[in-house]
């Protein structure tokens, strides 16, 4: 099984029978839980491996392989190593932790690996979960829950079904463009490009080299898709009516419960103070 952030895995978990409404409020819930700042680091690491624990019942219960979500932290190497050097450099006005090594006048502290790990942490396990939620719901389901959670915004006359739709189909392309990316990369490779060898200008051409293909192959999917609509009767301007309309069972009624009363634990363990900033900026990358 092949999984891949954003690709729908028709399986008949107890997860994947949830309704799509929970299942986004879960995410939401979890990552919350994630952000909030915990007083020292060894409740911090203790709440994430908690969490973590959590989160891998989760991705077991899908029948996901964690070797294939695996492959999504493979970019957050480099994202590692660039925090690291910007906690070393940047100057601890609290450190906790003690002094690590020291360069002639500049103290490193231990603090700035602890930083590192924690948002590397958050990151690793805001995939897994955000994989949970794309892999074990249909996205017609997810579209419809979208829209069942921005309902309100009607009353502001806000286009609430071309937003649920522009975040559907925005989920939906990310494993298309991703297998896009690889069989461009390969097509380039067979004549004669090389992403990982050469000097700065080299990589640069061959990056050009990847990107272009890539933004004309994602064009031209979007007008067929945006032609397969019109052609299927879809105007955004128009009510529409639902095929199957989403059902609220007793165990999602527990799951929620469940995720409520988590998030109420963690609150109450910190006072409800959430790193707004790191989340928001985590969730924009």
């Amino acid at each position: 099984m092949n999984t891949v952030l954003g690709r729908y895995v028709p399986l008949n978990t107890w997860v994947h029978r949830l309704d799509a409404r929970v299942k986004i409020l879960m995410t939401i819930l979890l990552m919350v839980c994630l952000f909030m700042n915990y007083e020292t680091w060894s409740m911090s690491y203790l709440m994430m491996g908690l969490l973590g624990i959590l989160t891998f019942v989760l991705l077991y219960s899908c029948r996901m392989r964690f070797s294939q979500v695996l492959k999504s932290f493979r970019s957050l190497w480099f994202m590692m190593l660039f925090l690291l050097v910007i906690y070393i450099f940047v100057p601890y006005t609290n450190p906790t932790l003690g002094v690590a090594f020291q360069i002639k006048d500049w103290v490193v502290y231990w603090d700035a690996f602890a930083q590192t790990g924690k948002i590397l942490l958050r990151l690793m396990l805001m995939i897994m979960v955000t994989t949970i939620l794309t892999a074990s719901t249909k996205p017609l389901d997810l579209t419809y829950a979208l829209e069942w959670y921005l309902a309100p915004l009607k009353i502001l006359k806000a286009p609430v079904p071309e937003i649920s739709m522009t975040i559907s189909i925005a989920l939906r392309f990310i494993p298309t463009l991703l297998e896009d990316a690889n069989r461009v990369m390969k097509a380039q490779a067979s004549r004669g490009v090389d992403f990982a060898k050469g000097h700065l200008w080299q990589r640069i051409t061959g990056l050009t080299s990847l990107i272009i293909p890539l933004f004309v192959s994602s064009f031209m999917r979007s007008e067929e898709l945006a032609n397969a609509m019109e052609c299927r009767g879809y105007d955004p301007r128009l009510p529409r009516t639902k095929y199957r309309k989403l059902k609220f069972h007793l165990a999602d009624l527990f799951v929620a419960l469940f995720f409520i009363a988590l998030i109420v634990g963690c609150a109450l363990l910190v006072g409800f103070h959430v790193d707004l900033f790191a989340l928001i900026g985590v969730t924009a990358l």
